[in-house]
């Protein structure tokens, strides 16, 4: 018992002048600093390949052969096959409508088979500008019967000249230079002109060219001519999300369905937040073991949404999406923060937060370095541990005193 009283009374007698004080805090300068503020807003995202959309044959047959899940399908690769034929992907903004086989047709979808065509490295000739005309042959409408006779010319795409069959059963053959003359009770074929519009293209004799080519390398029928379902076209280059047929199954049904080959995160941002977020805002994404990498606001969605789990008190959302500057291999999927730039304050004086000296009677000061002086000062914004001051005689470099 004596031991540890007198070790009690040893420590309280020499304490004041050993190291068992608290020790002091640690503080060294740091200058003024002008910069520019901005605080965070930061947002959980998912990361992944975007939505997918379904896509389903274009024409009647067979399913022969399906893609696997998680396959990446480019231009003029095969998506699937119908008939053991292959359907390959063409890209471009519209589905073709409509058989591409008259010589002289006009329209967007003829242009698409022409920048895939050259795109793909086929010669396709000369398309006619804007504002050109071209003319396109018409066919002859059908035409009654001469009395005597039991059929009725074909027009083959010629004008009729209207001369009378006398049992000679043969048409005579128009030369395409002036309005021709309709048979009795007839229709004549006439060629038309069309004007090309910007985005149109025109089935041009080199593309028809440019088409047997490509369907011969194709292991397609060499036809020259396109036809509705021969081709899927898509934005773009594809992934296989999932296949939702069987072989066998009829191709005029929803096949697979595929999302966008770059792998983007989506947000789902509050109404007020997705308002003040713009596209092509910078952001910082921080991926799983806290790696960081920059990203940019691709798209935001213009569809408001109610999480139905959230009940009635929550608060409507609409997506955002960002896509990244990092390929992310080995990440297909993950939970992520996104942290956007919310409001800046740009050229403003600036010091560590902890500079910032409480006063007894409110308010902040910062504590000079050269004397220990005190200047009050106002603060501003908050951002990043920093924090944007005001006050008489606080500029630009000077000295104050901070925590480290």
């Amino acid at each position: 018992m004596s031991a540890i009283g007198a070790g009690i009374a040893w420590s309280v007698h020499r304490g004041p002048s050993t190291s068992a004080a608290a020790p002091p805090v640690t503080v060294e300068t740091v200058a003024v600093v002008r910069t520019d503020l901005a605080t965070t807003v930061s947002l959980t995202g998912t990361l992944g390949y975007g939505r997918a959309e379904p896509v389903k044959g274009g024409r009647s047959g067979t399913v022969t052969w399906l893609p696997s899940a998680g396959a990446t399908i480019s231009r003029g690769k095969q998506l699937y096959r119908v008939d053991d034929q292959p359907v390959p992907l063409f890209y471009g903004g519209m589905p073709l409508y409509r058989d591409l086989a008259e010589p002289g047709t006009v329209g967007r979808d003829v242009r698409i088979v022409a920048t895939n065509l050259k795109a793909l490295g086929y010669e396709i000739g000369r398309q006619p500008a804007p504002g050109e005309k071209v003319t396109r042959p018409a066919k002859a409408g059908p035409t009654a019967p001469a009395p005597g006779q039991g059929e009725a010319a074909s027009g083959q795409g010629e004008a009729a000249s209207g001369q009378e069959r006398a049992g000679a059963g043969q048409a005579a053959s128009g030369q395409g230079a002036a309005a021709p003359t309709p048979a009795a009770g007839g229709t004549a074929a006439t060629s038309t002109r069309v004007v090309v519009r910007k985005g149109d293209g025109v089935l041009t004799g080199s593309l028809m060219r440019a088409i047997r080519r490509w369907q011969q390398d194709a292991e397609l029928p060499v036809t020259g001519r396109i036809g509705v379902g021969d081709v899927a076209v898509l934005p773009g280059a594809v992934r296989v999300d999932a296949v939702t047929a069987l072989r066998g199954d009829a191709a005029e049904t929803p096949l697979v369905t595929v999302t966008p080959t770059t792998k983007v995160i989506t947000v789902l941002a509050k109404a007020a937040e997705a308002g003040t977020i713009r596209r092509g805002d910078q952001v910082t994404v921080t991926l799983p073991g806290d790696k960081t990498v920059d990203g940019t606001i691709s798209a935001i969605g213009t569809t408001v949404t109610q999480d139905d789990d959230a009940g009635p008190t929550g608060e409507p959302t609409r997506a955002v999406t960002v896509t990244v500057d990092d390929d992310l291999a080995g990440i297909d999927a993950a939970d992520v923060q996104v942290d956007l730039v919310g409001e800046t304050r740009p050229d403003v004086l600036a010091v560590p937060v902890g500079a910032l000296v409480a006063l007894s009677e409110g308010g902040y000061a910062l504590q000079l370095a050269d004397g220990g002086r005190f200047v009050a000062v106002t603060t501003g914004m908050f951002a990043k541990g920093m924090v944007e001051v005001t006050g008489d005689g606080v500029t630009e470099d000077l000295k104050v005193v901070t925590t480290s």
